[in-house]
């Protein structure tokens, strides 16, 4: 069966994160972005895993509507470092949050932070059968590749027991795969989401084909079991990402990195300090020059929210207005979710909103849009090409130097590789595809690995490739 999964993000005992982030709402919001499977996130801070308690069938089953949940937390280690556990029950949950309880006040945040490092932290979450990996792997803080230059470094003897890497926002498929050390691992996009809002829940997210909606089917596809495994990696264009391009982290002016390192990453305009981007520490990194994928990675679609793809259409400032929040409501309502109606809806059945979204929409799939890169803690942004522009006034800190040095590209104009989707490659693919799964399927049914699905499912249980 296939499910779209979005494992990482937080709840309301978080630092910084919207007092909506309660299981119920989250629940709801996901089905209306076309998830399945979600992390709880947060599952060792004491409020919330009584809130998870509440909201369980069993120790091992966390339902509400739809949407099955699985056990997850982040956790910060001694060097600032973030890991990703997805745990296997509830029990399990309480268990990780009596070893680490010690070395840490988890009652402080959601996400703990615990003086351990990597490698004591995997410890415990193979004594207590979870899953780990490094969180957003390459921005310049709290990620692995911001303090280590390999897996080893961070978790010695316990490397090998790593299953996944999650690639973060200003990443993707091509980016990691230029590491060699990774292939071996699953990549998963997934939102961080601090708030339920259309545009950060399921920002980025992992579908997978899987067994059933427990751990143990999570497991397998992670681990690549028995023919199971991650089908399709859904998230932005890495230039999207706030940390993808090296730059002062005052006045966000961006530097190649010979400039960086000729002034010593120190701002020539203001003084402040230079990040280094997750661009150029790939290319420090790189063991290839162009990305070698595995034989098992899937590929990589780049996906913008649909809100934002409304908000650039009608020229609006933010997601939040009534414009683009009764357009975004239109269309999920009438496709069943956000997934369906961005990405399989046909032209003309989208015309129930404004002409300048559907075109918008269009123009998205074909790749016709242009990317500014961000760097030193701005998200980078899209734009429309000027004959589907609407009249509106610039975006905010557009100008400015950081914005006058900005590279622009558009995605048409960069060099595609075989795991790297636009939307108007599903078009072509469609039968392809369905072939595909449905010969994976076959095969799961000889082996007894299949799960009878209902003929009608519901919005929130259509998955990408559900045509």
């Amino acid at each position: 069966m296939k499910a779209n999964a979005d494992l990482h993000l937080h709840s309301k005992y978080s630092m910084a994160c919207s007092s909506k982030m309660e299981l119920p709402t989250i629940a709801s919001e996901a089905a209306r972005k076309g998830m399945e499977l979600i992390g709880t996130g947060d599952c060792t801070h004491p409020k919330w895993l009584e809130d998870i308690k509440k909201a369980a069938i069993s120790d091992e089953e966390i339902q509400i509507g739809d949407i099955f949940f699985i056990p997850t937390t982040e956790i910060e280690d001694i060097d600032r470092v973030h890991h990703l556990l997805i745990l296997p029950s509830i029990s399990k949950a309480e268990e990780l949050a009596e070893r680490i309880s010690s070395f840490g006040n988890l009652e402080a945040d959601g996400r703990p932070t615990v003086k351990l490092d990597g490698c004591e932290i995997a410890e415990i979450a193979k004594d207590i059968g979870a899953l780990i990996g490094p969180c957003h792997a390459f921005t310049p803080w709290t990620a692995l590749y911001g303090y280590h230059d390999s897996l080893e470094s961070c978790y010695e003897s316990m490397t090998g027991y790593i299953s996944f890497v999650e690639l973060g926002l200003s990443a993707d498929s091509d980016y990691a795969d230029r590491i060699e050390e990774l292939h071996r691992l699953t990549f998963l996009t997934n939102s961080d989401a601090h708030s339920p809002s259309t545009n950060k829940l399921a920002r980025e997210f992992t579908q997978f084909n899987l067994p059933d909606m427990t751990f143990d089917g999570l497991k397998k596809a992670i681990l690549r079991e028995q023919g199971y495994g991650a089908t399709l990696n859904v998230g932005f264009f890495p230039e999207e990402g706030k940390y993808n391009r090296s730059a002062c982290i005052k006045c966000f002016t961006q530097y190649t990195l010979t400039e960086a390192e000729a002034i010593k990453w120190r701002c020539s305009v203001c003084g402040g300090i230079i990040k280094k981007g997750v661009e150029d520490r790939i290319n420090e990194l790189a063991d290839f020059e162009v990305p070698r994928h595995p034989a098992y990675r899937p590929p990589y679609l780049h996906l913008m929210p649909l809100a934002e793809v409304i908000q650039m259409a009608l020229g609006h400032a933010s997601v939040q207005t009534k414009g683009v929040k009764t357009a975004w409501e239109t269309l999920v309502e009438y496709f069943g979710n956000e997934v369906e109606a961005l990405i399989y809806a046909e032209p003309e059945a989208l015309k129930i909103v404004d002409e300048k979204i559907v075109n918008s929409i269009l123009a998205f799939r074909n790749g016709d849009v242009i990317i500014h890169p961000g760097g030193g803690g701005k998200y980078g942004w899209l734009e429309l090409p000027e004959h589907l522009k609407a009249d509106k006034a610039e975006p905010a800190g557009k100008a400015g130097e950081a914005k006058k040095r900005a590279r622009k590209e558009t995605k048409k104009e960069r060099e595609k590789t075989e795991n790297q989707f636009s939307f108007s490659d599903f078009e072509g693919k469609k039968e392809e595809d369905t072939l595909k799964i449905d010969s994976g399927e076959a095969k799961e049914a000889e082996s007894g690995n299949s799960e009878e699905e209902s003929e009608e499912k519901t919005a929130a249980q259509k998955s990408l490739f559900d045509f």
